[in-house]
C-alpha cells in the first residue's frame, strides 16, 4: 500500500468579485457576485515510502493548496486521499503525529524563547522519550551545526539559522513524512547546501518520505529523483527527472520545465507507473 494516495483530488474556493467604484461598493452591500476558483483540479498522486518528490509550479498553480490538503489543513471539495493510513482532515489529531511540516515563511518555533526550549516543548507535545530526543538532537547537530543556536531566542536568528532549527523541530518525533513548502527561500548558497545535505541524510538513514515544493529547481536537481509539475490546478507531469533529461538531453531543468508549460509534452516521455500522469 502506498504511503500517500490521492485520487481525483480537487479544491475549489468561492471568490468574492468586488464591483468598481462607489456605486459598485453600494450594490455589493445588498448583492454580492461570486466566482468559483479551482485551485486543484482532479489530480492523482501516489507516493511510496522513502521517496523524495519535488512538487513544482508557478505562483498560484496549486502547490501549496495540495500540500495543505495532504497535511489536513484544508478539506478537499472532491476526490479521495489517504496518507500514512489516515484521511488527513478527518483524522487530523492522530495523523499529525506522523508527519513533519516546514513552511518557509512561517516558523513553528516560539519567537521569544530559546530554541532548545521550543524543542523541549515539542518533545512533550509529541511524547518523545528523553533518550530518543537527546539522540536525535545530537544527530541533527552533527549535520546542521545547531550548538551555537540552541540557547538563542528565535527572533535573533537569521533566516538560514531559523530554517535549520525549523527542520530539526519538524523531525524531533521522527515522522514518516516530511512536507516542505519553500524551505530554502531567501537562503544563501551555504545555507541551502547544509539543508540539502541534511535532507539527503535523513532520507537515507530513516527512509523519511519528503514532499518538497520549491521555486528553486536546484533543490529538485540536488534532492529529488522524481518531480511532479502542476499548472492551473492540473498535473502536467509526474515522473522521473531522469526521463526529462533523457528526452531533452543536457538542457537545464529550468528550460525543460518551461517547455512543458508551453505545451511541449510528447507522449514518448512517460510518468511513473503507479498513478503517474506522465506527459502523454
Amino acid at each position: 500500500m502506498a504511503l500517500i494516495e490521492a485520487r481525483g483530488l480537487t479544491k475549489e474556493f468561492r471568490i468574492f468579485r468586488r464591483r468598481e467604484g462607489v456605486l459598485g461598493a453600494f450594490k455589493d452591500l445588498f448583492h454580492r457576485n461570486y466566482r468559483t476558483l479551482k485551485a486543484v483540479d482532479g489530480i492523482d498522486f501516489i507516493v511510496e515510502k522513502g521517496e523524495m518528490v519535488g512538487y513544482i509550479g508557478a505562483n498560484g498553480a496549486g502547490k501549496s493548496t495540495t500540500i495543505k490538503m495532504l497535511t489536513g489543513i484544508l478539506v478537499p471539495t472532491a476526490g479521495t486521499m489517504q496518507v500514512n493510513g489516515y484521511v488527513p482532515y478527518r483524522d487530523r489529531e492522530v495523523y499529525t503525529r506522523g508527519i513533519g511540516v516546514v513552511f518557509g515563511q512561517r516558523s513553528q518555533l516560539w519567537w521569544d524563547i530559546a530554541v532548545i526550549e521550543s524543542f523541549k516543548l515539542l518533545r512533550r507535545i509529541y511524547d518523545v522519550s528523553i533518550d530518543d530526543f537527546n539522540w536525535r538532537l545530537k544527530r541533527f547537530n552533527d549535520i546542521l551545526e545547531l550548538d551555537k543556536l540552541l540557547y538563542l531566542p528565535v527572533r535573533k536568528l537569521s533566516l538560514g539559522q531559523r530554517m535549520r532549527c525549523d527542520l530539526a523541530a519538524a523531525l524531533i518525533h521522527n515522522p514518516a513524512i516530511l512536507f516542505l513548502d519553500e524551505p530554502t527561500i531567501g537562503l544563501d548558497v551555504l545555507a541551502k547546501s547544509r539543508i540539502r545535505d541534511f535532507l539527503k541524510e535523513i532520507n537515507r538513514e530513516y527512509r523519511t518520505t519528503v514532499i518538497l515544493t520549491t521555486h528553486d529547481l536546484g533543490d529538485i536537481e540536488a534532492l529529488c529523483p522524481r518531480v511532479a509539475i502542476i499548472d492551473k490546478g492540473k498535473m502536467l507531469y509526474d515522473g522521473s527527472v531522469e526521463s526529462l533529461y533523457s528526452h531533452w538531453g543536457q538542457d537545464k531543468l529550468e528550460d525543460i520545465v518551461k517547455r512543458i508549460y508551453q505545451g511541449h509534452r510528447p507522449g514518448s516521455v512517460k510518468g511513473v507507473k503507479k498513478g503517474g500522469v506522465g506527459l502523454a
